[in-house]
């Protein structure tokens, strides 16, 4: 079979894989327009109202936020753990910090049913059901393999010699750290930081084991819209962070160019 022919197929199987991922997505913008008061396309005319309806109803909004300010934290806070741990660990580089990534990763491999009943059993012991700072801490735990990921493959190709050389100059330990270690794993630090945000942000299983009423995430506030009545405004929703998922891709792929 020629090239031309075998090149042809891939790349047809490439834009039908890419297709079968993006149509779906597509569709929740002409249902978020709907002109009907539930999920369907529209029927006599394209309508806002649903836009409207997020953005003048304090329960959406409040959820929005509440998503967008832990998620920071958790970001923040498992940023700053991973980053150590991951610093730690390449310092030491031996059988037990081996074993410690390994302990590390075991969140991204057990079920999230799993997880959250574990995180509901022990969060009642501590009082931290339907508290932010339970949230925070449940999704601070699901964060911290992807930093400690993300920062080890970007101190991969740091070369052990550098550090050991600013020590034989006389530089602390902290100063090699701050200097040598952290510019280094910056790019993995970054990455991990939006990997956290985006964990936290999506995050739902957990929440609904380890909340109630007086914490609602944007996931959660999805997921009783489409239990109580499917209300179109999840497509509304939904299509707002489409838009805004793009945006920060382009934006992320102007910089790079």
């Amino acid at each position: 079979m020629p090239l031309s022919t075998f090149r042809i197929f891939f790349q047809t199987g490439a834009w039908l894989i890419v297709a079968f991922l993006v149509l779906p997505l597509l569709v929740v913008v002409p249902v978020s327009l709907t002109d009907t008061s539930y999920i369907g396309l529209p029927k006599e005319h394209l309508s806002l109202q649903h836009y409207v309806n997020y953005f003048n109803s304090p329960e959406w909004l409040h959820a929005t936020w509440t998503s967008i300010w832990i998620g920071l934290v958790v970001a923040t806070c498992a940023s700053a753990l991973g980053t150590s741990f991951a610093i730690g660990c390449w310092f030491l580089s031996d059988k037990a910090s081996a074993i410690a990534r390994w302990v590390l990763i075991t969140p991204i491999l057990v079920p999230p049913v799993v997880q959250s009943l574990g995180f509901y059993r022990f969060w009642v012991k501590l009082g931290l059901i339907d508290t932010s700072a339970g949230v925070i801490l449940a999704h601070t735990l699901l964060a911290l393999p992807y930093v400690s990921i993300s920062v080890f493959a970007a101190l991969a190709n740091l070369d052990r010699n550098i550090p050991r050389a600013a020590r034989s100059l006389g530089a602390s330990v902290w100063q090699t750290v701050l200097a040598v270690i952290v510019p280094a794993a910056k790019p993995g630090i970054l990455t991990g930081f939006v990997f956290a945000f985006i964990v936290s942000f999506d995050e739902i299983v957990g929440v609904l084991f380890i909340t109630v009423r007086r914490v609602t995430t944007l996931p959660k506030q999805i997921w009783e819209g489409i239990q109580d009545n499917i209300d179109p405004t999840i497509a509304a929703v939904a299509t707002l962070l489409v838009i805004l998922t793009l945006i920060v891709t382009a934006i992320g792929a102007l910089r790079r160019t």
